[in-house]
């Protein structure tokens, strides 16, 4: 329903923040990593996910579109809801989280809070699976990507990437434009995400 809310920051909490607009106070739950980002009565543009239930309906924000994308997967995920998600996104960066799906790195998810083995577990095989169907049924010209970058590291960022949301064309566009030579997958990825966010 709501794709962001821009307004005033009039209030931050623990675990949620509270945004006026129009003389109308929203509600909306974040992770802590990103309400430590925020600055009060300053104006702020928050990607919002909302959350219908038969006993509670309930806001929650995200600074970037990368964090509402690692949201939407967590809670796809079977046995993760969305307070559980929002924990994990103080934990982990939507860069990090990308590239441990792809490695299945369950290391890597069970230093989260919250998450045991058998949830990483299933978070990168659910996951793992998603991505392989939206591969399956993408008419993205994956051929070109592979031309311009063809070397591991660069294959994994294009994967992580893929995870987040972005399409070949995106990707494409971007890792042209980046020197991975020196580079780490986590920095190319990181690197990518800046572009791609501007």
């Amino acid at each position: 329903m709501f794709s962001y809310i821009k307004g005033k920051l009039v209030s931050k909490l623990v675990n949620y923040i509270i945004v006026e607009v129009g003389g109308i106070g929203f509600k909306i739950f974040m992770s802590t990593s990103s309400i430590s980002k925020l600055n009060e009565n300053e104006e702020v543009k928050i990607h919002t996910y909302m959350q219908v239930k038969e006993d509670d309906i309930s806001l929650y924000g995200f600074i970037t579109s990368e964090e509402l994308r690692m949201f939407e997967l967590l809670i796809s995920v079977s046995g993760v809801g969305a307070k559980s998600a929002i924990t994990m996104l103080s934990s982990i960066t939507p860069s990090s989280f990308a590239l441990a799906i792809i490695s299945n790195d369950i290391k890597s998810l069970t230093k989260i809070p919250g998450i045991g083995n058998k949830t990483a577990q299933r978070i990168v095989l659910e996951l793992k699976d998603k991505l392989k169907t939206e591969e399956s049924i993408s008419n993205d010209n994956e051929e070109i990507i592979v031309a311009i970058k063809d070397d591991n590291k660069s294959s994994e960022a294009v994967q992580a990437l893929k995870v987040l949301g972005y399409t070949n064309s995106e990707i494409e566009k971007v890792l042209g434009k980046i020197d991975t030579n020196s580079m780490t997958v986590e920095d190319i990825i990181r690197t990518a995400l800046i572009n791609l966010g501007r």
